[in-house]
């Protein structure tokens, strides 16, 4: 009987265990979300990576920058295009170190749209959303891994992914984004 007992605590143990380690990046998620809404530069602060967040943006935006280029015929056919190419990644970085602070991650919450270093810092106070357009999906990318894909309602070919990397057992925060544009014809 005492063997029983014990083997059920510890099997409810076990599964408590299992359900609080699978459902934690669904909380941070939440978090992160519930501040970028609030305006909480302080909550955002504790649940973003920074420096991990500015290298995955650098990348993304970099990308998205060359495709531009190599798309437009007039930097194609300029041949400035090669140096523009050059250019562009240092560019960037400097302007994305700068650039991402709380304010811009909660902009890009309840937005959906990543910061575009070609346009100015200060949105228009008019172009301000409370994020309730906004769709999201939830999953796990892998065990370290877990994205929330965010799509506005007026963009849905436009998809911004937050990339939540674990650390430690319970602990997620915001680590990457992931830009996933639709082709333009």
């Amino acid at each position: 009987m005492t063997r029983k007992i014990i083997a059920g605590v510890a099997m409810a143990a076990v599964a408590v265990f299992v359900l609080a380690w699978a459902i934690s990046p669904i909380l941070a998620a939440q978090g992160l979300i519930r501040a970028a809404k609030a305006g909480d530069e302080r909550g955002i602060e504790q649940r973003v990576d920074f420096p991990s967040l500015r290298a995955s943006l650098k990348d993304e935006l970099n990308d998205e920058l060359v495709e531009r280029m190599r798309r437009d015929p007039r930097v194609v056919e300029s041949g400035l295009g090669g140096l523009g190419m050059m250019l562009a990644p240092m560019l960037l970085s400097g302007a994305v170190d700068t650039l991402v602070t709380p304010e811009v991650v909660a902009n890009m919450v309840t937005t959906a749209e990543a910061p575009d270093p070609t346009r100015p810092s200060d949105p228009d106070p008019a172009d301000k959303r409370d994020g309730n357009d906004i769709h999201q999906s939830w999953g796990y990318r892998s065990l370290n891994e877990f994205a929330v894909t965010l799509t506005d309602r007026d963009r849905p070919d436009d998809h911004l992914a937050l990339i939540l990397e674990r650390r430690g057992l319970f602990d997620w925060k915001l680590a990457a984004v992931d830009l996933q544009s639709a082709p333009a014809v």
